[in-house]
């Protein structure tokens, strides 16, 4: 009897194991489901600045849509690059504080809440940027969020872009002028929600910095997604030029 006993007891922990390994299987199975789920829901839209059909302005860019003039200029390089073709912008004016804008269209994506821009950038005389812009934009026919972004250099630190109320806010964060001859590498997160822009958090060169801030988004009757680089010049008669690098954008 005391045999026969033992034996079911033997059996009983056999199932408990088999049924254990089975669940996590099952557990398994379903987080990597959940994964390519995910996976496959995201959009990525890669080496952008590989792209034909750059659009740019000058006036545009300045306040009240109405800056003064600019000489600029944007081409594909292989040298310096990253990847083995960059982009480069130019811009040189005899006006002080004159911008100019590029941006590059990407197709409508109405179904999209989340966005990553990655971009490596490059200077060679950063000392004649006021600042420089990163940007992301999307419409739905209704609703426009303008996630405006830019590394304030004349005051040192970050900014977004304020979006209804059409100013930038400084965040806190620290951005000093950029090195020279070196790849710097940015990744800005945003979320649509709702009606409103959000600003997750930006990532330079290694470095994870929490924005945690959200704008009322702007009436619109377009439907668009871009990315958008624009050069600030720091006063007049000076010229500077920026490559970008693995420019791309996720979204889903």
């Amino acid at each position: 009897m005391a045999a026969h006993n033992k034996s079911p007891g033997v059996k009983v922990v056999t199932v408990n194991k088999t049924t254990k390994s089975v669940s996590i299987l099952a557990v398994a199975l379903f987080l990597l489901a959940a994964a390519s789920l995910r996976s496959s829901a995201q959009t990525v839209k890669s080496q952008i600045q590989r792209m034909s059909g750059w659009e740019n302005c000058v006036a545009c860019a300045g306040a009240n849509a109405a800056g003064p003039g600019a000489s600029i200029y944007t081409a594909t390089t292989s040298s310096p690059s990253k990847s083995g073709l960059s982009r480069v912008f130019s811009i040189a004016s005899s006006n002080p504080y004159a911008d100019a804008l590029w941006w590059k269209q990407l197709g409508a994506a109405n179904g999209a809440y989340n966005l990553k821009y990655d971009i490596d950038f490059y200077l060679t005389a950063p000392q004649n940027s006021q600042a420089l812009e990163f940007d992301s934009n999307q419409a739905n026919g209704k609703r426009r969020w303008i996630f405006g972004t830019q590394c304030n250099i004349a005051a040192g630190q970050w900014d977004v872009w304020g979006n209804a109320n059409g100013n930038w806010i400084h965040t806190g964060i620290h951005c000093s002028m950029p090195s020279a001859y070196k790849w710097h590498h940015l990744t800005w997160e945003f979320k649509r929600n709702g009606s409103y822009v959000d600003y997750i958090a930006l990532t330079i060169d290694g470095v994870k910095h929490y924005v945690n801030r959200n704008y009322t988004s702007r009436a619109s009757s377009v439907n668009e997604l871009n990315v958008a680089v624009q050069l600030d010049l720091k006063g007049n008669h000076v010229a500077y030029k920026e490559w970008v690098d693995n420019v791309t954008l996720k979204y889903w």
